[in-house]
């Protein structure tokens, strides 16, 4: 039933794109920007509630950031596409017996945070003033919260941050919007006006917002965690930032999945950390 519906949608706007391709194109692209907000279960809202919530603002939105105070290193937690903070309680369990000193954030139009729409450089621009204020060493990324990190850190290059780990991590966002278009089924005409209008919103057409080519440009030392099974975000993206991403290393899992919700991998980043 949901295939269904999703190929209904694609074929309106197909039919509509007829009528006025840039009207058609616009509604794929909101369509595209709008996570769907799961609802926190028991164990989650206890979870978040032993934090110490603090709500930033970037023009106007609420980012809904969450602490657990430590005496080591500060970790920034970033999550991936409809999440939240929740999402990383085992490993927030495991990082707070070791004695860091742990922040959270929710993404734009996620979890507490504000916001109707989500893209991966308004994300950035979250991580930056979370950032800006609780200076960590370290930033943790899951999926798209990995390539926002990324996007955060070459544009910004906050001198606190010396290490990046990158869970599930897309490489490039022309990938990730081509498989949408797939999804959708949208025609040529759709496809053609999104490019040009992402290119007037954001300034560079998809192509340009590439996690391995602003990799090039940071230094930090980086750990790649990819499961070589993922169904998500294909392996392949994992080797192009290990490539770009001097200073990095590549752990590859197998059967884990694009969550990476494992205690495996929990462990490895604790390696990487203390190395």
């Amino acid at each position: 039933m949901q295939k269904f519906i999703i190929k209904l949608v694609g074929s309106y706007l197909n039919v509509l794109s007829y009528v006025s391709v840039d009207y058609a194109a616009n509604k794929a692209l909101h369509l595209f920007s709008i996570p769907r907000k799961g609802k926190l279960n028991e164990t989650q809202k206890r979870f978040l509630n032993s934090a110490k919530k603090e709500i930033l603002t970037f023009e106007g939105l609420d980012i809904a950031t969450y602490r657990w105070k430590g005496n080591k290193t500060t970790i920034l937690l970033v999550h991936g596409w409809e999440s939240n903070s929740a999402r990383w309680k085992n490993k927030i369990e495991r990082f707070i017996n070791q004695g860091f000193n742990i922040i959270a954030l929710d993404a734009p139009a996620h979890g507490a945070s504000g916001g109707k729409l989500f893209n991966a450089l308004l994300y950035s621009e979250f991580i930056h003033i979370v950032s800006k204020k609780h200076q960590p060493e370290v930033i943790i990324g899951h999926s798209v919260g990995g390539m926002a990190s990324v996007f955060f850190q070459q544009k910004y290059q906050l001198e606190s941050v010396k290490k990046m780990i990158l869970l599930g991590a897309p490489s490039e966002f022309k990938g990730i919007l081509k498989s949408y278009i797939k999804l959708l089924g949208y025609n040529k005409k759709i496809e053609h006006s999104l490019n040009k209008i992402i290119l007037k919103k954001f300034g560079a057409i998809p192509s340009d917002f590439s996690t391995s080519k602003y990799s090039k440009d940071i230094e930090t030392e980086g750990l790649i965690i990819h499961d070589v099974k993922d169904t998500i975000i294909p392996y392949t993206d994992a080797k192009l930032i290990n490539k770009s991403l001097r200073n990095s290393k590549l752990i590859t899992t197998k059967g884990l999945g694009h969550s990476l919700n494992n205690t495996s991998v929990t462990e490895n980043i604790l390696e990487f950390l203390e190395d």
